[in-house]
């Protein structure tokens, strides 16, 4: 099988971050080292620091490419509700279960939350109103799929968004 540079890299990408969710099912990412990694995944060392800076760069790229090809496969639907955006959202994750769930299992929350809150265009050039708005519905939407992954990630988007709208009108 002949390979470009581009696949090539995007195999040893895939190695490593399958080695490394095999590792945390029963080692903390503090204690995973860069050379048992790559022992585990089958490539140099080189081959990884060419890509991330440790364990949890990893985890956050793998993060970040995953919000990436959820925004992508968004942008091509033609329902751009808040509703539709968050259920589209939430069964993306449900899909990638395994990845998010071992995030939590090793205690690397924070990772969503970034993924999510930096999903939001706040910056500096925006209205302080608008900045505020946008910021309470980005850390409102982590807190439900906080606790959602807490929970084992049950329901399927449509239901959660059921359940929550249900509380909101239980509260009124």
């Amino acid at each position: 099988m002949n390979l470009n540079n581009e696949q090539k890299n995007a195999h040893v990408r895939q190695r490593i971050l399958s080695a490394l969710l095999l590792m945390l099912e029963d080692t903390e990412i503090d204690e995973i080292s860069v050379s048992e990694l790559v022992r585990r995944a089958g490539v140099g060392r080189a081959s990884f620091y060419r890509n991330y800076t440790d364990a949890k760069d990893v985890l956050r790229q793998e993060a970040d490419r995953l919000m990436t090809e959820w925004e992508k496969q968004f942008e091509g639907g033609s329902e751009t509700s808040f509703n539709a955006v968050l259920s589209s959202l939430l069964d993306f994750y449900r899909s990638h279960r395994t990845f998010y769930q071992a995030l939590y299992k090793a205690d690397l929350s924070d990772i969503v939350m970034y993924t999510i809150v930096d999903s939001f265009p706040i910056g500096d050039d925006k209205p302080n109103e608008e900045a505020y708005r946008q910021s309470s519905l980005a850390f409102m939407i982590y807190g439900w799929i906080h606790e959602w992954i807490l929970r084992g990630m049950q329901e399927p988007g449509p239901e959660l968004i059921r359940m929550i709208e249900q509380s909101q009108k239980n509260r009124h």
